[in-house]
């Protein structure tokens, strides 16, 4: 495997509370933008490294709160996705991608195999070896374990309006999603769904697919849109609505 060291080359993953004694484990695959000097930036000015293609705006740090506030095991990246995307299966288009939304991404046209592979070994198997490793563990202890995946959406998508607040996206874990969702409604001024802004695939998703669905562990994604978390204030109040809603689940199955 290649190894890197030094502050340029961070842990691919960020543990926070691995003893926690929530069920929740918090996944947040998007957590950070950066990008080693060697890099370039991938031939992108710098503003773009601060935009929604090269991360979740405020996903990190709701994440961080929900660890606390639930005492949950959380797993962060530690870098940007446009390296390589941690919810994406590899091989595929998204996975590294060229074009991000409408902005190309120079630095991923044309790289040959031995660079890919040394972007899984060094940011994408180490996040996701140690989650699995985790969850064996706890799978191990008999330990109840459910998967929260934290993400942040843009208000516009090529163009097209994205009118919710957030979404919960599932696959075999319904029940799981609309008990958030029932939770999320409280507060009637919301506009949440299941499902939105899109809709988790196989072929399109890894955490949720690989971690939980295959495992028959409860998983979902959920995504805020992310001008909701441009402030601290926004932050805390979708920290603090999260985690109301998600102690209160009875225990869940999926199909």
């Amino acid at each position: 495997m290649t190894v890197q060291t030094g502050k340029d080359w961070p842990e691919a993953v960020e543990v926070l509370n691995e003893h926690g004694r929530s069920d929740i484990v918090l996944l947040c695959e998007h957590a950070s933008n950066h990008m080693p000097a060697e890099y370039r930036q991938l031939g992108l000015d710098a503003h773009h490294l601060q935009r929604h293609i090269a991360w979740d705006i405020g996903a990190a740090e709701v994440t961080r709160l929900l660890s606390s506030k639930l005492d949950a095991s959380a797993f962060l990246s530690g870098y940007s996705r446009l390296l390589i995307d941690l919810n994406r299966p590899l091989g595929t288009p998204g996975s590294i991608p060229v074009l991000s939304e409408d902005t190309d991404i120079p630095g991923n046209v044309g790289i040959d195999a031995t660079e890919r592979i040394r972007r899984a070994e060094i940011i994408f198997s180490p996040f996701h070896d140690r989650v699995a490793a985790y969850l064996d563990r706890r799978a191990q202890a008999g330990r109840q374990t459910r998967i929260v995946t934290i993400h942040s959406f843009t208000p516009v998508f090529l163009g097209v309006s994205r009118p919710w607040h957030a979404g919960v996206l599932h696959d075999h874990a319904s029940d799981l999603a609309e008990a958030i969702l029932s939770g999320l409604r409280t507060d009637a001024a919301l506009n949440v769904a299941a499902n939105v802004p899109y809709v988790i695939s196989r072929d399109a998703d890894y955490a949720v697919p690989i971690h939980g669905d295959d495992r028959g562990i409860p998983a979902v994604l959920v995504e805020i849109r992310q001008d909701l978390l441009s402030t601290r204030r926004g932050i805390e109040e979708w920290a603090d609505r999260l985690a109301a809603a998600l102690p209160a689940l009875d225990t869940e199955t999926v199909s």
